[in-house]
C-alpha cells in the first residue's frame, strides 16, 4: 500500500492541515508544526494537540502516513558553536512537538559546513546533533532528507546519508527521505526505468532500503547534476513521469509517506489521483 499526499498548509492550526489533506483525497501528508522561518514558536496547547489528534482519527490518518518537516533555519552541522547549539535546541523542540502530537517521524535537511569545516567533520556534527536530540525524546524517528547540494549543503550523495546514519547510536530511530528533484540535481539520473533501477540499486548498496522512511515526489526545473534545488510539477520538468510511475509499481516504496512538494497546489489533487491510478495499474 502506497501512502500518497502533499505538503499541506497548517495555517489556522495544525488540525487544519489534516482537513486539507483529506480534501485532496490524500492518504499521506506533510506539514510544519510551527512557522518554518522562525526560531521560536508558542508551545502547543492541550487544545491544539487534542484538535490535531481528533482530526487524524476522524480522517483515518495514522502517524505512519504523516511526515512533518522541521524549520529551514536549523543547521545541525553548523561550524560555529553558538549557532550549532541554537540549531540543536530548535531541533529538539521540533522532535518534542512531534512527540506531543503523536507523530513518529520528523523530516529534516542534514546541514551545511558553510565552507568553514571539512565535510567529514560536518557529517560527524550532524550525527552528534541527532544523538543529543534522540537521547532526550522517545518514539520519533529522525528522517534525514537528501539535498540537491546547493551551496555548502551536505546530503546530496548517498554516502553522506550513510555516514550520518553510521554516527547515530540508535539506528532504530534514524531513517532517510529521498527527494526525487534533489537526487536528480545531485547527480542521480531518474529519467528512464533503467536509470531508476541503477539509482536505487546504488541507494540499496550504500544506505539500504531498511532506512527509507519517506519520499518527496518532485519533478525538477533544474538540470541534471546541477546542484540546484528547483521543484516542478510531475511530468513538466527535466525528470519526466517515468520515475513516479515506476515507483508506484515497486513494493519497496510501500508503507511510507510519499509527499508532493510540486509547485502548483491547484493540481495536487490531480497529481495524487494520477499516482494512485499508476499504483492500481500495477496490480
Amino acid at each position: 500500500m502506497k501512502y500518497i499526499g502533499a505538503h499541506v498548509s497548517a495555517a489556522g492550526g495544525v488540525d487544519q492541515a489534516v482537513l486539507r489533506a483529506h480534501e485532496l483525497e490524500a492518504t499521506a501528508f506533510a506539514l510544519f508544526t510551527k512557522n518554518q522561518r522562525q526560531w521560536r514558536a508558542a508551545p502547543l496547547t492541550d487544545e491544539v494537540i487534542s484538535a490535531f489528534r481528533a482530526a487524524c482519527e476522524k480522517y483515518n490518518y495514522t502517524s505512519a502516513q504523516i511526515l512533518p518537516h522541521d524549520s529551514y533555519l536549523i543547521n545541525l552541522g553548523h561550524p560555529v558553536t553558538e549557532a550549532l547549539e541554537k540549531s540543536r535546541d530548535a531541533f529538539l523542540d521540533e522532535l518534542q512537538r512531534c512527540e506531543q502530537l503523536g507523530l513518529s517521524l520528523l523530516n529534516f535537511h542534514p546541514g551545511s559546513h558553510l565552507h568553514q569545516i571539512e565535510e567529514d567533520d560536518c557529517l560527524k556534527r550532524i550525527a552528534e546533533s541527532i544523538n543529543i536530540a534522540l537521547d532526550k525524546t522517545q518514539g520519533v524517528t529522525a528522517v534525514i532528507e537528501n539535498t540537491a547540494g546547493q551551496g555548502s549543503n551536505l546530503g546530496f550523495r548517498f554516502e553522506h546519508l550513510a555516514a550520518i546514519i553510521d554516527g547515530v547510536e540508535d539506528k532504530s530511530r534514524v531513517g532517510v527521505c529521498i527527494d526525487t528533484c534533489h537526487a536528480f540535481a545531485g547527480g542521480y539520473d531518474l529519467r528512464t526505468e533503467e536509470e531508476c533501477i541503477n539509482t536505487f540499486a546504488e541507494f540499496e548498496r550504500i544506505v539500504g532500503f531498511q532506512y527509507l522512511r519517506g519520499m518527496h515526489l518532485n519533478d525538477a526545473k533544474s538540470a541534471f547534476a546541477s546542484r540546484v534545488d528547483r521543484h516542478h510539477s510531475l511530468g513538466e520538468g527535466n525528470i519526466g513521469k517515468t520515475v513516479f510511475s515506476w515507483m508506484m509499481k515497486d513494493a519497496r516504496f510501500d508503507g511510507i509517506p510519499m509527499i508532493l512538494e510540486t509547485v502548483n497546489p491547484d493540481i495536487w489533487k490531480d497529481e495524487i489521483a494520477w499516482l494512485k491510478s499508476e499504483q492500481r495499474s500495477a496490480g
